[in-house]
């Protein structure tokens, strides 16, 4: 049965506003990094709700919102999560990752050691949900990956504008976190980040960003 349809209350803006608004956005998220040294200072339980919320507002193949979310401060948990990730990653850098790899990760300074998945006050789980059981049925999410790609910008944008630093981290494979966490089957592992407040002696790369001439095409008529 189609959903009931509501009119678009959509604020029309200046194009003199809305340029304001992109380079101002452009601005603040230009200095977006990401965190490997974390501070151990408290972040509020309501703050890690509401940014989870702003993630939870995006777009979803049919609504499905085929995600989860799962918020841990749990010191203990935390230290299962590092261990694990750590023992994955050390397999990784030793044996599954090629010289080419190694060689593109080495100007970034990574290795085996994350510490901040203990320190952070913070670690958020983001889940992709392919298909839940609904009266009885295994029903197929559509388009799970993407959408929670779409969902975990979101929550990331949302962290840096309340002044959250936060960190992709993907220790591959992450079915260990499944298990920690004690979710189902039918969840998996998407990307595992640290959020919290840098430390006072954080440091990060500098490396050049591809130029947007790189990444953007204009096809006009």
């Amino acid at each position: 049965m189609p959903a009931r349809m509501n009119p678009y209350d959509f604020p029309r803006r200046t194009s003199s506003d809305m340029a304001a608004r992109a380079a101002a956005l452009l601005t603040e998220m230009d200095t977006r990094r990401s965190c490997r040294f974390f501070s151990d200072e408290p972040v509020p339980r309501s703050v890690i709700e509401k940014v989870i919320e702003v993630g939870h507002t995006a777009p979803s193949g049919a609504n499905r919102k085929p995600w989860r979310f799962v918020a841990i401060d749990d010191a203990e948990i935390k230290r299962e999560i590092r261990l694990a990730a750590e023992e994955e990653e050390r397999q990784s850098y030793a044996h599954r990752m090629p010289p080419r790899w190694l060689g593109a990760l080495e100007p970034i300074g990574t290795d085996a050691h994350k510490p901040f998945l203990e320190i952070a006050p913070w670690l958020v789980v983001v889940f992709r949900i392919d298909w839940e059981e609904i009266d009885g049925e295994r029903e197929p999410n559509y388009y799970p990956a993407e959408s929670t790609g779409i969902a975990a910008g979101f929550f990331l944008m949302a962290c840096h504008q309340v002044g959250l630093a936060t960190l992709t981290h993907t220790p591959s494979p992450m079915k260990f976190l499944r298990e920690i966490l004690g979710r189902p089957v039918n969840e998996k592992p998407y990307l595992l980040i640290p959020v919290g407040y840098p430390s006072a002696d954080c440091t990060v790369p500098d490396l050049p960003k591809k130029p947007l001439s790189e990444a953007l095409q204009w096809n006009r008529g």
